[in-house]
């Protein structure tokens, strides 16, 4: 069986641990099976909390994951002050041994690390958060100009059907924005979340962005897809700095 987790392929110190989770390597049964991580999605509460803690102690983490309640809104919290199950859909931390974690079952997960401050982050962007500026948020949390992002498992450019309202909020956003768009039929579109998120970033400053070729809808043998199957797990993407 493959390991239960994808590992980021970017430029990051040894001490930066950072993981993205696939479905696999857990005891949730269908139609969460089987490492499913989410407490909220009607799975039995003992199955979650046992692959938690096999996640755990796998990768030998310094300390719970901070959980959020993810909301599809720009909250980016400061880990270390937060309390489990805090509405957020992003933290981050400047100290040693704090766990920065979002999950995902077709948004898109971004990990930043700040080379200038060690700082960490985990952002939960769907749609609606970047549309309403989540990224902006988690940058500007900690003024520093040396982020480097990875972009995790998220649903891709040909799956990802959307409405032309989708479009129009992007648009709002920035006009570069609609780039990400190609056109499906009267009013529908194929929108590349991926895309869409590096424009944003590099207009932040940030230039170094990794990862950003998955599609969680097409592969269902690796990843949760909530659009593919409406019930369904989510994968968690984590990223602790553990000196």
């Amino acid at each position: 069986m493959n390991e239960p987790w994808l590992i980021p392929d970017w430029p990051v110190p040894e001490a930066i641990q950072a993981v993205s989770t696939v479905r696999s390597g857990g005891v949730s049964s269908a139609p969460y099976a089987s490492l499913n991580l989410a407490a909220h999605v009607a799975d039995d509460p003992v199955s979650v909390a046992e692959n938690r803690q096999h996640l755990r102690q796998q990768l030998q983490l310094p300390a719970e994951p901070l959980w959020l309640r993810q909301m599809h809104g720009t909250s980016v919290i400061e880990a270390d002050r937060a309390v489990a199950d805090q509405a957020a859909d992003g933290a981050y931390s400047q100290k040693s041994g704090v766990v920065c974690a979002v999950m995902t079952a077709d948004c898109l997960p971004v990990l930043l690390y700040d080379r200038s401050s060690g700082a960490v982050a985990a952002i939960h962007a769907g749609w609606r958060g970047l549309a309403d500026g989540i990224l902006e948020v988690a940058v500007h949390s900690l003024r520093h100009a040396s982020w480097i992002a990875w972009l995790g498992p998220a649903i891709g450019p040909q799956q990802f059907e959307v409405g032309s309202d989708v479009r129009v909020a992007m648009g709002q956003r920035s006009q570069q924005l609609t780039t990400a768009f190609s056109a499906t039929g009267e009013d529908k579109w194929h929108a590349d979340i991926y895309q869409i998120a590096r424009l944003q970033l590099h207009a932040l400053g940030v230039d170094n962005i990794y990862g950003g070729h998955w599609c969680t809808f097409s592969d269902d043998s690796r990843f949760f897809s909530y659009r593919r199957d409406g019930t369904t797990g989510r994968m968690v993407t984590l990223i602790v700095r553990r000196e």
